[in-house]
C-alpha cells in the first residue's frame, strides 16, 4: 500500500465525491475506483458505501482514514527530519490568488521569499478571489491570498496583508446609466448593477444596499472576477462595486468613476491563508514569515 494510495483515500474521505477527488488529484475516476478497491481487497474490509448519488465512510473506513493520516504525517515528518541538516529549503509551494493580487501584493512577498529561499519553486494559480478559501480547504493549493470572510473556517490560519477599501463605480462614457448617476440624489433602486456572484465584496454590497431600504437591487449581470466586472462597467453596461486596488491597477481605470453615496461601504482585510495544521512545516513557515502587514 503506497503513499499515493493513502493520499487518494484521505482526500476521498473528505470530499465523499469520486469525480472531485479524481480531478483534484489528477487521476481518472476509474483509476481512483480501482485504487480504493485494491485497498479494500488488501484489508478485507469495505471502506466506502457508494451508489450513483452518494459516498459515505463505513466504520472500517473511519478507522483506516485515521491510520492513513498517521502514516502520511509520519512520512512527511521523516522527510522534514532528513532534510533538516540542509540549511537551504527545497521543494514547491502552490499559491492561489486573483490576477490583481498577483501584481499588487504578491510581488513584495515573493521578492523577500526568493532572496531567502532561492531553491523553493513557486507555482501560481490565478482566478476568482471568491473561491480562494475553498482552494485551500480542498488542498488544491498551500496558500491563497484572499479577503477575510465573515465565516472564516476555524481550521485555517489568516495573516493580514492590508485593509482594502471598496468603491461604487460607474462608466464615464455617455450611456443609459449617465443620467441616472448624474442626479443629486441617485435612485439606487433603479440603477442596473453588475455584481460578483459571491464572496466578501458581494456581501459588502448587499449590506450597503440594504441601508437604503428600497427593496432588492436591479441586477443587470453577475460576473466572476473583479476584472470582468470593471470591464463591463467601463463599457457602459451598469454600475458596479470593486476594491480600490483593482480599480487603480485596471487598464480601464480612466473609463470608470467613483460614485458618492450617503451610506458607507465597509472595507475588508486582505491576507494570506493556509491550514493551521501545516504551520509547523518548514516550507509553510518560511512563506508565512515573509508576509508583512
Amino acid at each position: 500500500m503506497d503513499l499515493k494510495s493513502l493520499k487518494l483515500f484521505v482526500h476521498l474521505s473528505q470530499s465523499l465525491h469520486f469525480s472531485k477527488t479524481a480531478q483534484a488529484k489528477h487521476v481518472s475516476p476509474s483509476t481512483l475506483s480501482r485504487c480504493i478497491q485494491r485497498i479494500e481487497d488488501e484489508l478485507g474490509s469495505v471502506l466506502l458505501v457508494r451508489d450513483n448519488r452518494s459516498v459515505r465512510l463505513t466504520k472500517a473506513g473511519e478507522l483506516f482514514r485515521h491510520y492513513a493520516l498517521q502514516q502520511i504525517e509520519q512520512w512527511e515528518q521523516l522527510k522534514r527530519e532528513l532534510k533538516s541538516a540542509n540549511s537551504e529549503l527545497e521543494g514547491q509551494i502552490n499559491l492561489y490568488c486573483s490576477v490583481t493580487a498577483a501584481y499588487s501584493h504578491l510581488p513584495a512577498i515573493l521578492d523577500r521569499f526568493r532572496q531567502l529561499h532561492p531553491k523553493i519553486e513557486i507555482k501560481l494559480n490565478t482566478g476568482d478571489s471568491a473561491v480562494a478559501v475553498d482552494q485551500v480547504l480542498q488542498e488544491q493549493v498551500d496558500f491563497a491570498i484572499t479577503a477575510y470572510p465573515d465565516n472564516f473556517p476555524s481550521g485555517l490560519y489568516f495573516k493580514k496583508l492590508a485593509e482594502i477599501p471598496l468603491s461604487i463605480i460607474a462608466p464615464t462614457i455617455p450611456c443609459a446609466v449617465t443620467p441616472m448617476v448624474s442626479q443629486s440624489h441617485i435612485d439606487w433602486k433603479n440603477i442596473p448593477f453588475i455584481l460578483p456572484e459571491h464572496g466578501a465584496v458581494r456581501r459588502r454590497f448587499d449590506t450597503w444596499f440594504r441601508k437604503f431600504k428600497v427593496g432588492k437591487p436591479h441586477i443587470y449581470a453577475i460576473v466572476a472576477g473583479h476584472e470582468a466586472l470593471l470591464s463591463m462597467v467601463a463599457l457602459g453596461c451598469g454600475v458596479g462595486i470593486a476594491p480600490d486596488v483593482v480599480i487603480e491597477t485596471s487598464p480601464v481605470r480612466e473609463r470608470v468613476q467613483n460614485l458618492v453615496s450617503e451610506a458607507t461601504i465597509q472595507s475588508f482585510d486582505l491576507g494570506v491563508c493556509c491550514h493551521k495544521k501545516r504551520l509547523h512545516e518548514p516550507l509553510i513557515d518560511a512563506f508565512i514569515s515573509c508576509v508583512e502587514t
